[in-house]
């Protein structure tokens, strides 16, 4: 009898440590589960897009302002101005009374009100012929008088339709049917093939090619560059576009893989001696440099565990953070170009006993689950607290050098209209468009950043004078 209920016992307690460990299994799954339907694009990486029909209410992390809404005294505002010399001048006579009736068309003007209306010519495609004189000479020897440049075909589109379908292709992401039709009902181009828009898109990345590579070698040599990267499809599966952005320069490179292996193929990290500013991609960190970390990322992270854990530790660092922004952009404002040491030593104590106060409450923090042979797998907490005790130095160092941004959002802009054109035209049938799509958007976005004209932008890549940004322009 009492063999019969040990082995009973014996039975029961392995049943009841098998329950346990399922409901901590179950446990842990509904958590993971709830922590990501309570993640979206404020408190985490996702991207606005993923947020769905129900957006969240906006929760900015800036203090609420005391001024109103919409200019500022002083803001010169844009409107619509006239102009001192109008194309075009109707005039409007009186020529009778409207009191009495008597003829007043010989009589002239007390006065003139003007008002003017700014308008659009109405557009047509313009054909112009070439003519080019073939002479003989007595010695029986032909002479042709050579065409332009722009007359290299029979017929052929000029410049200002090349740079108009480009434009329109790969800087405002209208796809091939949308695009042929504007052409055609705004130009009359009414024989715009999809492969005379390829063709277009090909020469003028031919064209740019150099264009690209003075980017590059800038950029290689700025002394502060964002570093980002996204995924994109090509050809049917996925490739990874990486940028390296400064506020005057844009580049990209399109590649199979995302870490280290298309990091060397870029060839800029392995030589780079400036500061790199990126997220906490592991990768970055193989290359020997300084490091700055993008705060945006860190402070959405710590959105999520203030907000859905509860945790003190996690709302004390985003005021501190947002703090030592505030404080930057004041010394900046005032001429300094990095905090004083005396300030500086103070943040650095301020941030140092946040996370020392939050490491003697959770000295080990292990995610929560069924004990499993090796290393427990750390909670999320509990790897952002690790990241701000070992990386103090990247996480702060927009406040010993104003240089540094404060986050990443120039790389990430950058990267924006990227993702906007995979929504709208899926995958690029080959790797050779998607190069050709790199390369001239990275040159727009360059363009853009010195205050060029997008439009005007291209236009004079196909006339054969490209816009070249300067060395001191990084």
């Amino acid at each position: 009898m009492l063999c019969e209920l040990s082995r009973q016992l014996d039975a029961l307690r392995k049943e009841v440590a098998v329950l346990k460990a399922e409901n901590a299994a179950l446990r842990d799954r509904v958590r993971t589960l709830e922590e990501q339907v309570a993640k979206d694009s404020h408190n985490s990486h996702q991207p606005p897009s993923s947020d769905g029909l129900a957006k969240p209410k906006p929760k900015s992390l800036r203090p609420k302002s005391e001024r109103p809404t919409g200019g500022q005294p002083g803001h010169p505002g844009h409107t619509l101005r006239r102009v001192e010399q109008p194309d075009r001048i109707v005039p409007h006579r009186v020529e009778r009374c409207a009191g009495c009736g008597r003829s007043l068309a010989g009589q002239p003007a007390d006065r003139v009100e003007r008002r003017q209306v700014h308008d659009l010519p109405e557009p047509k495609l313009e054909v112009t012929e070439h003519q080019a004189e073939v002479k003989t000479c007595p010695c029986g020897c032909d002479n042709h008088a050579a065409f332009p440049p722009a007359a290299a075909a029979p017929v052929q589109y000029g410049p200002r339709v090349q740079s108009v379908a480009v434009y329109l292709g790969e800087y405002q992401l209208l796809p091939f049917d949308r695009l042929a039709e504007i052409m055609r009902d705004l130009f009359a181009c009414e024989r715009f093939s999809e492969g005379t828009l390829a063709n277009f898109k090909a020469d003028c990345s031919q064209r740019l090619e150099p264009v690209e590579a003075a980017i590059r070698d800038l950029a290689a040599a700025a002394p502060v560059a964002g570093f980002d990267e996204t995924g994109v499809r090509a050809t049917g599966s996925l490739h990874w576009l990486h940028t390296v952005s400064t506020q005057g320069l844009t580049w990209y490179y399109a590649h199979k893989r995302r870490g280290r292996e298309a990091m060397n193929a870029a060839g800029i990290l392995a030589a780079y001696r400036g500061c790199a500013v990126h997220d906490f991609w592991k990768s970055y960190f193989d290359y020997d440099r300084d490091h700055a970390l993008c705060n945006s990322h860190l402070l959405r992270e710590l959105t999520f565990l203030w907000e859905e854990q509860n945790q003190a530790w996690a709302k004390a660092m985003i005021d501190h953070l947002l703090a030592i922004k505030e404080a930057v952009a004041t010394a900046s404002a005032s001429g300094l170009t990095a905090l004083p040491p005396a300030d500086q030593e103070r943040v650095l104590k301020g941030y140092e006993r946040i996370v020392q106060a939050r490491d003697a409450q959770d000295p080990v923090g292990v995610a929560q689950g069924p004990k499993r042979r090796g290393r427990r797998k750390q909670s999320k907490a509990r790897n952002l607290l690790d990241r701000f005790r070992d990386h103090s130095d990247e996480i702060l160092a927009f406040m010993r050098d104003f240089a540094v941004p404060f986050d990443n959002n120039q790389s990430e802009r950058d990267l924006r209209m990227m993702k906007l054109r995979q929504k709208i035209s899926g995958t690029f049938r080959s790797f050779q468009a998607l190069v050709n799509f790199c390369r001239i958007r990275g040159y727009v976005s360059t363009a853009r950043k010195h205050g060029l004209n997008a439009l005007d932008a291209l236009q004079r890549v196909f006339l054969g004078n490209p816009f070249v940004p300067a060395l001191n322009t990084s």
